[in-house]
């Protein structure tokens, strides 16, 4: 493992969990801010995107170009954020069941593609394969729900959602940064999100969505595969 970088430094009075992290790409510096649990702001080319913009505070940060919401579950998509970000121009992006709870969501599903700007979209699927809250029934369905792949000056960047370790996850390719989630009962545990980072082996891995679980069993699955662990703080607020 090259690096294993934990990040605690706030951003005052902005409501950042952890301090932003700055990627070099062929287009200029990609800015990334995790703001809570899932939710994180990018800043790039002069726009301002937001992904799952739904838990921590948000006041004082820049309205959005762009918005994508990945599923409805309220960790995920808060119609009144959304409407704070907003602004005439913005553009959403979400599956069918978000675009009818958000006002001008335009429709993106797995399997799509759409360029915003300087930046382009992929949703990707996310869900479960085995977890439910009840026999035969699934914390997040097959097909419902978007995980995202967004590139910028040909950095490609994954943002799981919601989600188990899918063969469809194991199945990216060329990923430069990726996101990762792991809680129980909605995701999967720290050893499993690791086995699925390994089968597509991006240069670096975050976790994010953790709350509760061991960090540690993460970072030690990976030790030895040259996938760059960064840790950041998303509950520092």
């Amino acid at each position: 493992m090259k690096r294993l970088a934990l990040i605690l430094s706030l951003a005052a009075g902005l409501g950042f969990a952890a301090a932003p992290e700055e990627f070099a790409t062929s287009a200029g510096p990609l800015r990334l801010t995790p703001i809570q649990h899932a939710s994180l702001m990018i800043q790039a080319g002069g726009k301002v995107l937001y992904v799952d913009p739904a838990m921590g505070s948000y006041d004082g940060l820049p309205s959005a170009d762009y918005i994508l919401i990945s599923h409805i579950h309220p960790d995920h998509m808060a119609p009144a954020i959304v409407d704070k970000l907003r602004k005439p121009g913005t553009v959403i992006l979400g599956p069918k069941t978000v675009a009818a709870s958000v006002t001008g969501c335009t429709v993106i599903s797995n399997g799509e593609s759409k360029t915003l700007g300087p930046f382009l979209v992929e949703a990707v699927p996310a869900y479960n394969l085995t977890r439910g809250p009840a026999p035969g029934q699934f914390y997040h369905d097959k097909g419902r729900d978007n995980g995202y792949v967004v590139t910028y000056g040909g950095k490609r960047f994954y943002f799981s959602s919601d989600t188990e370790g899918i063969p469809e996850m194991r199945a990216l390719k060329n990923i430069d940064v990726a996101f990762i989630c792991m809680n129980l009962p909605y995701t999967m545990p720290p050893q499993e999100a690791a086995d699925a980072v390994r089968a597509f082996h991006p240069a670096v891995v975050y976790p994010y969505h953790y709350r509760g679980s061991d960090l540690a069993v993460f970072t030690k699955a990976l030790a030895g595969t040259g996938i760059e662990v960064r840790l950041s703080d998303w509950y520092a607020k």
